[in-house]
């Protein structure tokens, strides 16, 4: 796509944006999806018209993979073909890379759903018309090389395909040079059976090839009814006196002569195509406009019985065709009945799914943590799903009059997860206990939640809980929480400290004298922090930052148009995404991004925990050798001893494979450090940017920058 064309299209969505009844159809189509229990957050974005929301969620709520056509840049029709793709286990998505989108990959889908060799002939270049000639002709078993070839349009193409479907010597005319229209006109003459060589030459045109065609045409009937009357010197109506002669001769009156006479005349002006679709399950006529083309029903009938068409013939279609002259016009004239394939085995949700964890933007482009439901709860026993089993599939007919089997629909697996209990119907999910409930990577997790009413300050005494906790107020001076699980405070953050093993929230921010200390093995967020210490294993988010020490393993993310980050030292392994660094008082600000010393102690970690997978896979291996020993010498080893023995090298080895993919992540991503510093608004002179060790000192005032590293230098790339 051309930068023209993607200027365009912002213009067009901008204007689309503004327009209140296409921003109606947007929210009626989000609001449809969580009606549906969907996870609208994938298409919960004013770039997508409401026509591809609408794909995204038809294909959310059969439980598809819409991530892979959620993308703004595919239209609508694209969006559909890869949904309806996605239900046949087809794989559309190499084709769309390759430049084909709309109609192509409706064509493309339909060959691939027939099992033909489409890719065998497929080109970059190709439109939709072009791979539905070539389509029809595998179909029809035809031998496509003389025409599928880029060189030929799709008319082109079209009119090769009927010569070969009615086997005649396309070579004449398959020669990408002529026009479709001269190539007709050299097929239709081959049809009648005369000689094309006085007209096949591209020194004529197809007006001229017409007018050749019909002399010779007439001058053949002519000869046919000098020969049939026997002398040269017979009446001008010499076909009239011919069949007055036979019919005297044979006794029939002329009339059974007629046919045998002019029957090939007549079939020169009977020019139509039926074509068989839908992998058999529809067939349409085409006649096309020429001079003199005499089509009836009966040679479309016979032509269906030709086919062995025998089921779902529209004859009021036919009828329709025939005597409206419904020219150069696709009409269907037989279907059959579509087998339908059996509802798949779905989860029926009591609780919600739909929770906004990411939180809803602002005016300013801001982020609203404030009025986030980041979990819900349930209580032991509650009902929190029920599996309705696969259906069986209807039965179909195709036009030949063969019964297709409907496919029955796939059963789920089973949920999996912690802290709930199937009940002896099989199919019930009952909660074991109460405590927070979450919906992530296909998982039920139920688990333990402490939910404090009251503010919680030195008074309070230490919480440590083996789950998450949930504070309804504040968290005031010697504060202190310990959790397993999440952390999530409804209000602020003064002095204290918060340990989690998951991710830790404070909806209205935390405002300290640094003596606020933040670790969470997951994510840090709220809507602001000043003067607080914080360590993450995830990113770390918030619409400003003030003079904080902050250490992660992930991003710092400050979003809004008035966000900032501002003072203190931050060190990011994977970099920082802020609107404004600094500020016109120079105070110092210093970003420590790549490979600083949170990641060579993650390094370390990485080769401890190695070092400790290759010792037990060692023994693993040792153990595994005695059991070969004893074997070999016709000693006899329990087969249960020989399985956990084998499983466990088995884990050993995947656990170790995992790891060095991790480390291997890390290391390719902060060898490039692309974008590392990415500033929306205004970076101020003062900050600092040290890239993998490589510093950068900003002596002036700059807009919309991207700090990256090039050639070993820090240098400033425009947004």
């Amino acid at each position: 796509m051309s930068d023209l064309e993607v200027v365009e299209r912002r213009e067009l969505r901008f204007v689309m944006m503004e327009n209140e009844e296409y921003l109606k159809a947007q929210r009626r189509e989000i609001l449809l999806g969580k009606e549906e229990g969907l996870d609208v957050s994938l298409y919960s974005n004013p770039e997508f018209n409401w026509l591809q929301m609408e794909q995204i969620r038809m294909g959310l709520k059969d439980n598809l993979d819409a991530s892979v056509y959620a993308d703004p840049d595919y239209n609508y029709e694209t969006m559909r073909q890869i949904r309806l793709s996605l239900y046949s286990g087809i794989d559309l998505i190499p084709y769309l890379k390759r430049g084909f989108a709309d109609d192509d990959l409706l064509e493309i889908r339909f060959a691939l759903m027939s099992r033909l060799p489409i890719d065998q002939w497929l080109q970059d270049t190709m439109c939709a018309p072009q791979i539905h000639e070539i389509r029809i002709g595998l179909s029809e078993d035809i031998d496509i090389t003389a025409y599928a070839d880029i060189r030929y349009n799709w008319m082109q193409m079209q009119q090769i395909r009927l010569g070969l479907e009615k086997k005649l010597n396309v070579d004449l005319y398959a020669n990408h040079l002529f026009s479709h229209a001269q190539m007709r006109e050299i097929r239709l003459g081959l049809e009648a059976d005369i000689d094309v060589s006085s007209y096949c030459s591209l020194v004529y045109s197809a007006t001229d090839m017409n007018e050749k065609r019909q002399a010779l045409i007439d001058q053949n009937m002519k000869s046919i009814a000098l020969d049939m009357g026997g002398a040269e010197n017979e009446p001008a109506d010499a076909a009239e006196t011919t069949k007055k002669d036979v019919g005297e001769k044979d006794g029939t009156g002329g009339m059974e002569k007629k046919a045998v006479a002019f029957a090939p005349a007549a079939s020169h002006d009977k020019d139509f195509s039926i074509f068989i679709e839908e992998n058999g399950n529809k067939a349409y006529a085409y006649i096309p406009w020429v001079p003199g083309n005499k089509v009836t029903k009966e040679d479309i009938y016979q032509d269906l019985e030709r086919r062995e068409i025998v089921f779902g013939i529209k004859k009021d279609a036919i009828d329709d065709l025939i005597d409206q002259k419904r020219m150069n016009k696709k009409v269907l004239i037989a279907e059959g009945i579509p087998a339908k394939r059996g509802k798949d085995g779905w989860f029926e949700w009591f609780v919600r799914l739909d929770l906004p964890r990411i939180p809803a933007p602002l005016p300013d482009g801001g982020v609203d943590y404030v009025n986030i439901e980041a979990f819900e709860m349930v209580d032991e026993g509650e009902k929190i799903a029920v599996y309705h089993r696969a259906q069986p599939g209807i039965k179909g007919k195709n036009i030949y009059g063969e019964t297709i089997h409907g496919e029955h629909g796939m059963e789920k697996p089973p949920m999996r997860g912690v802290g709930f209990r199937i009940a002896p119907d099989g199919v019930t999910y009952l909660s074991k206990m109460n405590g927070k409930f979450e919906y992530t990577a296909g998982r039920i997790m139920i688990t333990n939640m402490l939910v404090v009413r009251e503010d919680v300050t030195a008074v309070t005494g230490k919480l440590e809980v083996d789950g998450s906790v949930y504070v309804i107020g504040s968290i005031y001076s010697g504060g202190y929480i310990k959790a397993t699980g999440d952390i999530i405070i409804e209000q602020n953050v003064e002095t204290c400290r918060l340990i989690a093993g998951g991710n830790i929230m404070i909806k209205q921010g935390s405002c300290s004298k640094n003596d606020c200390f933040i670790e969470a093995e997951g994510e840090v967020s709220g809507s602001f922090f000043e003067a607080a210490n914080i360590n993450a294993r995830g990113n770390v988010k918030a619409n400003y930052i003030m003079n904080s020490n902050i250490d992660t393993m992930g991003k710092v993310i400050v979003s809004g148009s008035k966000g900032v980050l501002l003072g203190g030292r931050i060190r990011a392994v994977r970099g920082v995404d802020a609107y404004n660094l600094g500020n016109r008082l120079h105070l110092k600000t210093v970003l420590d991004i790549g490979r600083n010393e949170l990641y060579d102690n993650e390094k370390e970690e990485f080769e401890k925990q190695r070092k400790k997978l290759l010792a037990d896979l060692k023994e693993l291996e040792q153990v595994w050798a005695k059991i070969e020993q004893f074997e070999a010498t016709g000693k006899h080893v329990d087969e249960e001893t020989r399985r956990k023995v084998h499983a466990g090298i088995e884990v050993q080895g995947r656990r170790l494979a995992e790891l060095d993919g991790e480390e291997s992540k890390l290391v390719n991503y902060t060898e490039q450090l692309k974008d590392a510093v990415c500033v929306k608004g205004t970076a101020y002179e003062g900050s600092v940017i040290v890239l993998n060790g490589i510093k950068f000192l900003l002596t002036t005032k700059v807009r919309r920058v991207h700090f990256k590293l090039q050639n070993k230098r820090v240098v400033m790339v425009s947004v």
